[in-house]
């Protein structure tokens, strides 16, 4: 039985690890062609409960009988982007789905007010969580615009990684919140410019989600029994939770959706 992306080309940033890692294994299990883009290979073990095995994401992905190459990815430089996205039309002949995932969040373990935030890390946060996504959606778009759309009327479909610090503030991460927010908006920007051409683009905003980013925090008793209170249902998340979404605005279950923000939050944006 085909899978929900059979044969769609999928490219994920930020895929050697966590969210990442977790979408790239759930997109290639439905029938998706990956590629994943990260500055490193990895070799996490994060991905889902089941996910007990070392290994870069692209070769865990093989070993399961999907089709997936690597490529090494600084989402904060314009050109690797572009390379990128070179690369899967040249190993895989066009783009379907984009997600901008790659992330970074050096307050989740340094967290401070804004009056000692320095300027280094707010342009160090903004140049992959802001610029990062700009170059994803850029360049995904124009590449998008020039295929034939599929048999749903889409020609392709752009995700991106922002939060639900994008949609409420929080203290000690305002250049976290601030990029978020940036990504939340550009999100609804890029879906006007791109609906005419039938690209889809919408956001997913996750609320705390186990993975390294978050570990600083929820490994901290205190602040873990803060977190988990603050998502009413079942505390944090897991990688896969978010990947299932991603799944899903991806689909054709999604085809009449655009510009939108997705908290999947465990309820933590509902108070």
């Amino acid at each position: 039985m085909p899978g929900r992306l059979q044969d769609r080309i999928a490219l994920i940033t930020g895929s050697s690890s966590g969210i990442g890692r977790a979408t790239a294994i759930l997109y290639a299990s439905e029938g998706a062609k990956v590629v994943c883009a990260d500055l490193n290979e990895g070799t996490w073990r994060e991905a889902a409960p089941s996910d007990e095995s070392n290994g870069p994401t692209h070769e865990r992905i093989e070993q399961n009988g999907g089709e997936a190459i690597f490529v090494k990815t600084d989402v904060s430089d314009p050109k690797s982007v572009e390379a990128a996205v070179a690369a899967a039309v040249e190993e895989f002949g066009r783009l379907d789905i984009m997600i901008n995932n790659a992330g970074f969040a050096m307050e989740s373990r340094t967290p401070g007010p804004i009056w000692e935030l320095s300027t280094d890390l707010f342009h160090k946060t903004a140049s992959v969580n802001i610029n990062g996504v700009f170059y994803g959606v850029k360049y995904a778009a124009a590449q998008m615009i020039k295929q034939d759309p599929l048999a749903n009327g889409d020609r392709g479909v752009i995700l991106n990684a922002a939060s639900v610090l994008g949609l409420v503030g929080s203290e000690g991460a305002a250049a976290y919140c601030t990029s978020k927010g940036a990504v939340a908006n550009m999100t609804r920007a890029a879906a006007m410019d791109c609906a005419p051409k039938g690209i889809r683009v919408n956001a997913v905003n996750p609320g705390y989600i186990e993975t390294h980013m978050t570990d600083p925090v929820l490994e901290n008793a205190q602040a873990k029994q803060f977190v988990d209170s603050m998502h009413p249902l079942r505390g944090v998340g897991k990688p896969m939770d978010i990947a299932r979404a991603y799944l899903f605005l991806a689909s054709d279950d999604a085809n009449w959706m655009t510009g939108v923000n997705m908290p999947v939050d465990g309820g933590y944006t509902a108070r």
